[in-house]
């Protein structure tokens, strides 16, 4: 096995648990390797850091699987892992449809699962977890007896680690048109054409968080995707919910979702652009009770990050403009370069500039089942805030 050894006074934050090592971080590798393969990671010194696999065309070259010098990384390593992070579920009472797996706060370096009720979903992200697809699929299938595997590794990410972008059936023949069910609300999820894995699972407990805000309300939501935030707020008593998303394949699963809940005689989707219908709205003069924004990452990368803030602070301008006195704004960011206190920066500025005062109601984070690795603050990504407008 190829030894790994890091620069001299760099060691600091990968022994206080952090899972990557990057390239700038390593002095020298004795021993042969291949892309992707395990190997041992060592400081200055010599003492064992850990071990993980490597890929040298990564900016993140190691990502580790464990901290165990004696732990070999095979399938019965894998099948421990997997087990683990389905015991955490269940002592959480997750049932059903949930994450399995999130990657490194799981100790599954790239690795995602969901499951979908009996359909599960993967995603190897990087070349060393590509490499151990066989392994996970045949340990997946021994542990949950599924009745299908699909895989969704077609995502950009990929292609940083050397590998192509792709999609389908791993194990099974199933129609990737899943229907699932959460806190007593049914949902389609679309496995193969939906956007991440088919749903937002993470998004599952700041669901529930809408129940005292929404009873008689009116509701707008923009970027709804498939619905979810907008039926839940019409189980929890909206009067009204217009909700809004630019796919119009989204749309049209909201709208079997609002159908198959018996909730479409109170929320209307429509296809349309979440900017305009913002600007529109302002512009005729509407208010709402409550006004939901669940936008995509706007930030993939640091570099985007400044056209970010700049969307971020537009629309929640804009959804602050739309509020009755008393009335709610529901918020999140799920771009992990846009920090916590950095978006709570560009709400106050937004608030600001629209001469409104706010009051906090409630900051919360990911689902549970998406757990935060504290020494890896990139496990930590979704911010979800409820304020009330003064």
């Amino acid at each position: 096995m190829a030894k790994v050894i890091l620069t001299k006074n760099r060691s600091k934050r990968i022994e206080h648990g952090h899972p990557w090592v990057f390239k700038t971080e390593i002095e020298t590798v004795e021993g042969d390797f291949n892309p992707g393969d395990i190997v041992d990671v060592v400081n200055f010194k010599g003492k064992f850091l850990g071990r993980g696999y490597i890929n040298p065309k990564s900016q993140i070259a190691v990502r580790f699987l464990t901290e165990n010098k004696d732990e070999a990384v095979d399938r019965e390593f894998f099948k421990k892992r997997i087990i683990a992070a389905l015991k955490y579920r269940q002592s959480l009472e997750f049932r059903g449809s949930f994450r399995v797996v999130y990657g490194e706060s799981d100790f599954l370096p790239a690795l995602i699962v969901d499951k979908f009720e009996d359909i599960l979903v993967i995603q190897t992200l990087a070349l060393g977890m590509d490499r151990f697809k066989p392994v996970i699929v045949d340990v997946l299938r021994e542990i949950f007896n599924p009745r299908g595997i699909y895989e969704r590794n077609d995502v950009p990410v990929r292609e940083l680690e050397g590998l192509p972008q792709q999609k389908g059936f791993l194990y099974g023949e199933f129609d990737p048109i899943v229907i699932i069910e959460e806190n007593g609300l049914k949902f389609y999820v679309d496995v193969e054409k939906g956007q991440k894995t088919g749903f937002f699972l993470d998004q599952k407990e700041n669901r529930q968080s809408l129940a005292p805000l929404v009873k008689g309300a009116d509701v707008l939501e923009c970027f709804c995707y498939t619905g979810a935030f907008a039926i839940y707020a019409a189980r929890f008593g909206a009067k009204n919910v217009l909700a809004y998303d630019v796919s119009a394949e989204a749309v049209e699963c909201a709208n079997k979702n609002a159908e198959i809940n018996n909730l479409s005689h109170i929320c209307r989707f429509s296809e349309a652009n979440a900017f305009d219908v913002l600007r529109r709205f302002y512009d005729e003069g509407r208010k709402f009770d409550v006004v939901i924004l669940d936008p995509p990452a706007f930030a993939k990368n640091k570099f985007a990050l400044e056209n970010a803030v700049r969307g971020y602070k537009e629309i929640n301008l804009r959804g602050l403009k739309l509020l009755k006195p008393g009335g709610y704004l529901v918020t999140s960011s799920c771009s992990h370069h846009v920090s916590e206190a950095l978006f709570m920066e560009i709400i106050e500025s937004a608030a600001f500039d629209a001469k409104l005062k706010l009051r906090l109601v409630e900051s919360r984070t990911q689902a549970k089942d998406h757990p935060i690795l504290l020494p890896a603050e990139e496990t930590r990504y979704l911010k979800f805030l409820i304020l009330q407008l003064l």
